[in-house]
């Protein structure tokens, strides 16, 4: 990555989370409820009526919360997998129930749910991923936290010849004009966002 297209994603990235942390838990909220509400509405127009296995994750403070998702998701009957940071930047997954226990990841700052652990073979059996950002544009590009993992997995994805409906969650401030956002030959595109407002296909989405 270019050095200017580094310090522009990074100063998109500062700016999104200094705004996330003035976000209040009223508004937060709101935003779980309504991003449960979208999100749960196109993983049932996916499976069409029938239990089926969703990629989500635990977005905690200052993220958009997810937890009323993946509560929704599991109430109707869908198998919920969360991420498991792995050496290399790669992710494993985690079946995860309201009864699941949480424990700190060795490798990235965040939590991971204790159990058993599948590799990428899992993947031939999802309906749909829900990935973090912490900006995404309308041109499809979208900035990580950071650490790498998920432009990882969509690369693998890639070569695996899987292609597995996706949305990237973000607030609504975050979902910025076409162009905003500088890519790189590496950087997948996302093909849709979901905001609180509701579910959002870009551009270079199918």
């Amino acid at each position: 990555m270019s050095g200017d297209n580094r310090e522009t994603k990074e100063s998109i990235r500062a700016l999104h989370r200094e705004r996330r942390a003035a976000t209040d838990n009223g508004q937060r909220d709101k935003a779980g409820a309504t991003l449960a509400l979208h999100g749960s509405a196109w993983a049932q127009q996916l499976a069409g009526g029938t239990p089926s296995t969703f990629c989500a994750y635990l977005g905690v403070v200052p993220e958009p919360p997810t937890l009323p998702l993946l509560q929704e998701l599991h109430r109707l009957g869908h198998r919920v997998l969360l991420p498991v940071c792995e050496p290399g930047r790669r992710l494993s997954w985690a079946d995860w129930t309201p009864a699941v226990e949480f424990v700190r990841s060795r490798f990235a700052p965040v939590l991971e749910p204790a159990g058993p652990r599948h590799g990428l073979g899992i993947m031939a059996t999802v309906s749909a991923l829900y990935i973090p950002a912490t900006a995404v544009d309308r041109s499809g590009n979208r900035i990580g936290q950071g650490g790498g993992y998920y432009d990882v997995l969509l690369a693998s994805l890639d070569g695996q010849g899987l292609d597995i409906p996706l949305a990237a969650i973000v607030f609504d401030s975050e979902l910025l004009p076409a162009g905003s956002i500088p890519a790189e030959p590496f950087d997948r595109k996302v093909p849709a966002a979901l905001t609180p407002s509701g579910f959002v296909r870009l551009a270079e989405g199918s």
